[in-house]
């Protein structure tokens, strides 16, 4: 299997130290949870694995890449075209319709928008709606399309289903595994919910400044 990200090291802090010392790898076809405590550090970690956030210590490689050694140009293209963020705040954009973010998506990667993910995420009634409109919920499933519509290669996912009802969160969940195993791509999701993490192959936890592997 090939190698998709790899963390070496990883030690960060704010007005405290999160964690210390936290290592890595994520291999192509994979699921990985990250859990922890409110305020124990797994949602910084996943924003320092997905390029947002710089470590204080420690390196991570994106494809074999280091990060830090990327000019801003690469790492623009890189967000655009192989990274996929999906966060609980979906910032989609406000003044334009469902489809009108997806089409935004499909221009900067040069794909194009399935028909089927729309049906698969119960939004294809309301695709030609505001974003105003529509419920927290549904705003998430568009947000959760539009990240898939540029078929990145790793899925970071902070509470994707945080705003779904139970059933809705575990039909999301399958979409995104489906899409992992077909394209040969792989996920690092951050939730509270363990019964969800546990759908992945591998859960860490975030405990007493270090990373614990219990699945």
């Amino acid at each position: 299997m090939k190698k998709l990200l790899s963390a070496k090291n990883i030690s960060h802090s704010f007005e405290y130290e999160l964690f210390k010392h936290i290592s890595l790898e994520l291999f192509e076809g994979e699921s990985l949870a990250i859990i922890g405590a409110s305020g124990s550090g797994k949602s910084t970690l996943l924003h320092i694995l997905s390029t947002l956030l710089t470590p204080k210590e420690g390196e991570v490689e994106l494809f074999s890449k280091p990060i830090k050694d990327l000019s801003s140009k690469e790492l623009a293209q890189l967000k655009r075209s192989d990274l996929g963020l999906i966060f609980q705040a979906h910032y989609l954009f406000k003044g334009f319709s469902a489809y009108e973010n997806l089409e935004v998506a499909a221009m900067l990667s040069k794909e194009s928008i399935d028909e089927t993910l729309l049906k698969r995420l119960d939004i294809e009634k309301v695709i030609q709606q505001k974003v105003t409109e529509l419920s927290g919920g549904q705003q998430q499933r568009v947000s959760i399309a539009r990240v898939l519509t540029k078929q990145p290669r790793i899925i970071f996912a902070d509470e994707p289903t945080g705003n779904l009802d139970k059933a809705t969160a575990h039909n999301v969940m399958q979409l995104l595994f489906e899409y992992i195993d077909s394209k040969r791509a792989a996920m690092v999701l951050v939730t509270h919910d363990e019964e969800l993490a546990f759908m992945c192959q591998k859960v860490y936890k975030v405990e007493n400044r270090a990373l614990v592997q219990v699945k």
